[in-house]
């Protein structure tokens, strides 16, 4: 099941840069379900609830119409506060947990001066609007892009609803739901998101028990713009990764733990591995929660563990 966050329209997404291709690439494995949001698209414009737990409600109710009792969640940039707090609050009900460019509080995107304005902008102006918030999902849009995203965003809906919803994400806090997933998650970020701030995605991975975050190269929000193919790469391997009782650490993280026990820094790491700082810093954190330790040594004392473990095994 996916939400794609903010606002949507199932016909007009297909035709948004790659999101098609990103689409069709999930549905070879799996069944994709997709869904407007309230007041979006497709579904009824008058006399909804737009409200955060309505979205809620929206979402199992598609699921429930669908025969889905227990499913793969996937929610990018405000749905993945929506698929947060239905992994939280329906347990039975999530298989695994994928989020994508998300924050667990909206009011730590932007300041509240900031925040106001653009809701205000999108209210009483949505072209405008449209163009103040497409740099924050399109990193250097050109001519078509905006273009494209632009027909995108008013075929999704109406200015009042924009901005209505718009503002319910700013106000929307889930970092009390987060503690209590048990659903094997994963938090995809991109290092240098111009919407989303890296941090923020680190965070929401720290406070689910045993999430993995998962730091990606870019700087789009979207993820269908730009580098897609690494993105969904990072989906398809975590949905159809076994899930295993003991800790399991991508190549990737692999190969950062054995130069942490090599005694390198986090700048030794990302000069080694050609990745910015940051993102070497976020596969450590990431080892560390998967782990279960705290320093540095306890990385270097697995990797030693793990070598012997291998070496009994050939």
């Amino acid at each position: 099941m996916c939400d794609s966050g903010w606002i949507t329209d199932l016909r007009a997404q297909l035709e948004l840069f790659s999101f098609a291709a990103f689409v069709e690439a999930l549905a070879e494995r799996f069944t994709v379900i997709r869904y407007d949001k309230p007041g979006c698209g497709l579904s009824d414009r008058d006399g909804i609830d737009l409200s955060f737990d309505g979205q809620v409600a929206a979402a199992l109710a598609v699921a429930d119409a669908v025969g889905a009792e227990r499913f793969h969640l996937f929610g990018a940039s405000q749905g993945g506060q929506l698929a947060a707090t239905i992994a939280a609050k329906h347990p039975g009900r999530v298989e695994t947990l994928v989020m994508y460019g998300t924050c667990a509080n909206g009011r730590d995107l932007a300041s509240a001066e900031v925040r106001e304005s653009l809701v205000a902008l999108v209210r009483a102006h949505w072209g405008l609007g449209l163009k103040a918030l497409a740099g924050a999902f399109v990193t250097d849009p050109t001519a078509e892009d905006l273009a494209g995203f632009a027909g995108f965003q008013r075929a999704s809906a109406s200015a009042p609803v924009a901005a209505r919803l718009l503002e319910v994400y700013y106000d929307t806090d889930v970092r009390a739901l987060l503690p209590a997933i048990r659903a094997r998650t994963a938090v995809l970020h991109r290092v240098a998101d111009k919407g989303t701030r890296f941090e923020l995605g680190r965070e929401v991975a720290a406070m689910i028990p045993g999430a993995a975050l998962i730091p990606l190269p870019g700087s789009s929000h979207l993820f269908y713009h730009g580098d897609w193919p690494e993105v969904l790469e990072a989906v398809v391997g975590f949905l159809c990764e076994p899930a295993h009782p003991g800790p399991q650490l991508t190549g990737r993280e692999l190969e950062v733990a054995e130069l942490v026990a090599e005694g390198l820094t986090n700048h030794a790491i990302a000069r080694r591995l050609s990745v910015a700082p940051r993102t070497a810093e976020a596969h450590v954190e990431n080892i560390r929660r998967k782990l279960g330790v705290r320093s540095r040594a306890q990385i270097a004392a697995w990797v030693t563990e793990h070598r012997l473990r291998s070496l009994a095994a050939r």
